[in-house]
């Protein structure tokens, strides 16, 4: 099959324009895992060499003598913004997986400081095509026939090319024009060498006295785990564009393209080729005659839709994956990665409504976990005082002035640090909305996310009257509350009473300072008995010097020196708790 490039020209529909991601133009020997040669022991150690480095860094940043001229909270964010950007490139050089990782972080505010979040959300797959050659050889093993028997053209320059794989235009032999998704070689081979150590990386977080306080490090990464392994499968991006397609098939505003399933498996996807000008690209969108406004409406009410409707939604809606046809119609790209949200019961939402009228924390927080939008790990009270500042904050103020982005950046903040999480699905949720909220404001100044919402809100609830039916059951229900509580008042103080005299109710006590003096002189104890092995080891060590017997000599001494560093970290460890206390 010719390699060569045909002359483009406007009559060929395969050179019309098409959204281009970034296409590296640096020699793929500038990145290690790129290269042929690179062995399991040189990527754990590029590796580990990042990871003890951000330790080094964490390490040094909390030590105040560490800041010339003191310690100030200006020169804390600086530096941590510096941190967060040298952070973001090293995960671009790392490769695939941690582009990936990195990406999934960004949207993890309630775990990382805003500085990291906005630096990783910036990531994007700078990375360099792979061979025509290499490409060719997979399209032909995974689909078992040559490029001349499926395609009777396939550009050999990829107009694509992104950490997981690369896009070239194609056209079949019937006529029509495709774009082919080209796996990188070794893809599954690099996931499974960075996921052993990615896991050990968990696992010392988890185990840390500072950061594995309140969060589940193993459980994200077996978050990041199931998603990268299911945007590396690309059946399964077709399974999900051709359900994302389904769900817009009565729209004619929404374009979604098609599946070739005779040409696609889990490393080759093939779909309809359907150009368009870029989203952002504002431009263009004006020469093309196409209204600004009201595509930024139509987006945001496409993804209401999704998640309202349809309960399947697109997790990573930037630029780069929307394009509008010449029409105004809307074409998404890219379903790699999908979100789905579990039907939401008309008996659950009333609850949280409820609350979020009555400024109940109480109560948002018991519906809220219902609805399995909220996770805590720890102590309650921390989370009901977050959620009682967001009720007292926002939930006052008129539905116009209110900003998708600024509620979630301030409730990211609100959460980080706080012993509770939110599930992967709730934060792909509302970076999705801040992202389109951010690509409404590009194309019409005046865009207010929250004004789109009212009907698809008013829907919701006003749907048959079977919400307010609901409500004035809900009330009902905790008037009868009210009502039991009073009246059963007495009754049950009048047996507490009784309980106290029979000696039936017994106080526990319990004094943190006297647990903790005892903690630390079990502390000191055991640490004590390490030093005086450690030392007597020394003695044994320096005796057998003396008479001759090295290897032994060296053997106790070896022991000894873990005796007595471990006492010291003992030791170490006993102040860093203090101090947290």
């Amino acid at each position: 099959m010719s390699a060569a490039l045909p002359s483009l020209t406007t009559n060929d529909p395969v050179s019309q324009p098409m959204p281009r991601f970034f296409v590296s133009t640096s020699d793929s020997s500038d990145y290690r895992w790129s290269r042929d040669n690179y062995s399991p022991l040189a990527r754990s150690i590029d590796i580990w060499r990042t990871m003890l480095t951000l330790v080094l860094y964490s390490w040094l940043d909390a030590r105040a003598w560490s800041y010339v001229g003191g310690k100030t909270p200006e020169k804390v964010q600086k530096r941590r913004r510096s941190r967060a950007i040298w952070l973001r490139e090293s995960m671009l050089q790392l490769g695939p997986t941690f582009i990936k990782v990195g990406q999934l972080f960004s949207t993890r505010a309630d775990l990382f400081p805003a500085e990291y979040v906005e630096e990783l959300s910036k990531l994007q797959d700078r990375v360099p095509a792979f061979s025509y050659e290499i490409a060719q050889q997979i399209t032909e093993t995974d689909l078992g026939k040559s490029l001349d028997q499926m395609y009777q053209y396939f550009d050999p320059v990829p107009i694509a090319a992104a950490s997981l794989g690369q896009v070239h235009k194609a056209r079949l032999h019937s006529g029509e024009e495709v774009v082919v998704k080209v796996q990188r070689p070794g893809l599954l081979k690099l996931f499974a060498i960075d996921l052993g150590i990615l896991k050990q990386i968990a696992q010392y977080y988890q185990n840390h006295p500072k950061h594995g306080k309140n969060r589940d490090w193993l459980g994200i990464y077996d978050e990041c785990q199931r998603i990268l392994y299911q945007e590396a499968d690309y059946l399964n991006e077709g399974r999900n564009a051709d359900t994302f397609r389904r769900n817009f098939r009565s729209s004619d505003r929404i374009l979604v393209p098609k599946v070739y399933w005779r040409y696609t498996s889990k490393r080759i996807l093939t779909l309809e080729y359907l150009p368009g000008i870029k989203i952002s690209d504002y431009s263009s969108l004006e020469a093309a005659g196409i209204d600004r406004k009201i595509l930024a409406k139509l987006g945001a009410e496409s993804y209401l839709r999704q998640l309202l409707n349809d309960g399947f939604f697109h997790a990573d809606p930037h630029p780069g994956n929307l394009a509008v046809n010449t029409d105004g119609s809307l074409i998404f790209y890219d379903f790699g990665m999908m979100g789905q949200i579990q039907p939401i019961t008309k008996t659950k939402l009333v609850n949280v409504f409820f609350g979020i009228a009555q400024k109940d924390a109480e109560l948002v927080i018991a519906s809220l976990i219902d609805l399995g939008a909220l996770e805590i790990s720890g102590d309650i009270d921390p989370v009901r005082r977050s959620v009682q500042y967001m009720l007292d904050n926002f939930m006052g103020k008129p539905m116009a002035s209110q900003s998708i982005t600024a509620i979630s950046d301030d409730l990211f903040e609100v959460a980080y640090a706080q012993p509770f999480r939110f599930p992967a699905t709730f934060t792909f949720v509302l970076r999705a909305l801040s992202t389109l909220e951010g690509l409404g404001k590009g194309l019409d100044p005046d865009f207010n996310f929250m004004e789109v919402a009212k009907p698809f809100a008013t829907d919701l609830m006003g749907n048959n009257n079977g919400f307010a039916s609901s409500l004035l059951g809900e009330l009902g229900k905790q008037a009868a509350q009210v009502g039991n509580t009073a009246f059963n008042l007495p009754r049950r103080m009048e047996e507490t009473i009784v309980k106290i005299e029979r000696g039936d109710i017994k106080l526990r006590v319990r004094s943190q300072e006297t647990d903790r003096l005892l903690r630390r002189l079990n502390g000191v104890g055991t640490s004590g008995i390490y030093a005086m092995i450690g030392v007597g080891l020394s003695l044994v060590a320096t005796i057998l010097f003396v008479t001759d017997w090295y290897w032994l000599a060296a053997i106790a001494l070896i022991l000894g020196s873990i005796c007595i560093i471990t006492s010291l970290r003992m030791l170490a460890r006993m102040d860093r708790m203090e101090k947290m206390f």
